[in-house]
């Protein structure tokens, strides 16, 4: 069966939109979905966001989220922002709306230039929620990984993250680290990892290794945890540049009891049918 898809990009993140408001068809299995994120078998893709019918009346569209190797995940940032730049086109969306997602409302707006701004929620930092396994909360925590201790944050942003500071990004040893502490056993969901530079108190680097894909060219929850985890430890301010190898987005927290809130570009690449 062919069906018509829209590839965009966030950052750089590739994001492919599989529209299925209408006929309302469940997502491919995993061997499918691997087929259809590797670019030598299909479109290819970092996330597929699969939309159909929302429950919730308030919002206009419902979405699911899968990684390249097939898994389910809670939360896509780049991917939501992609998905209302998308929808804001359709009748009856307008400019400003909310989307159901697996971590629960999410509050997008688009803007006149194409630029996307979203609600990504509250952080949670409970370890037990994120799930982290620790005895207590705590803004940072040492993890030994291969016979060295390093210092983390932990949060979740509709997923689990663990985010360590760096003098580099560009020779922080993403490739070596970023699995290793992915399958962590105090992780026991696995976790997303950032590797985090702050260069001042509005603007940090940061590059991604993502649960179930590997490092990629943006991470927009990855940006989210990075900047709140910063916040927490008294390291930045209340709105943040945050700079990825594909491209900048900026992150705004005003503290606990309040959303973070993701703020970036939404592009397109291409759109065609594909066959499930």
């Amino acid at each position: 069966m062919l069906i018509p898809y829209r590839k965009k990009h966030g950052t750089g993140n590739r994001i492919l939109i599989v529209d299925q408001r209408v006929a309302n068809l469940p997502p491919p299995g995993g061997e499918k979905l691997r087929q259809l994120g590797n670019q030598a078998s299909g479109p290819g893709f970092d996330q597929m966001m699969w939309l159909s019918p929302a429950d919730d009346p308030s919002c206009i569209a419902r979405y699911r989220v899968f990684n390249a190797d097939g898994s389910e995940v809670e939360q896509c940032g780049n991917g939501v922002r992609c998905v209302a730049r998308y929808l804001s086109g359709h009748p009856g969306a307008g400019q400003s709306f909310s989307l159901q997602s697996p971590a629960g409302p999410i509050a997008a707006s688009v803007f006149a230039d194409g630029q996307v701004a979203v609600s990504m929620g509250e952080p949670d930092f409970e370890p037990a929620r994120i799930p982290f396994i620790a005895e207590r909360m705590a803004d940072t925590y040492p993890l030994a990984v291969n016979g060295e201790t390093f210092e983390i944050s932990a949060v979740s942003m509709g997923n689990p993250h663990a985010v360590l500071q760096v003098a580099d990004v560009h020779t922080a040893a993403v490739s070596a680290l970023g699995p290793l502490i992915e399958h962590h056993e105090r992780f026991p969901a696995l976790t997303n990892v950032g590797f985090m530079r702050v260069r001042d108190r509005g603007h940090i680097d940061l590059r991604v290794h993502e649960r179930g894909v590997g490092e990629t060219a943006a991470c927009g929850t990855g940006a989210c945890a990075a900047t709140v985890s910063g916040q927490r430890l008294g390291l930045l301010d209340e709105e943040v540049s945050v700079r990825l190898p594909g491209g900048q987005v900026v992150v705004s927290w005003r503290g606990s009891g309040t959303p973070v809130w993701l703020k970036g570009n939404a592009e397109l690449i291409n759109e065609g049918m594909m066959d499930l």
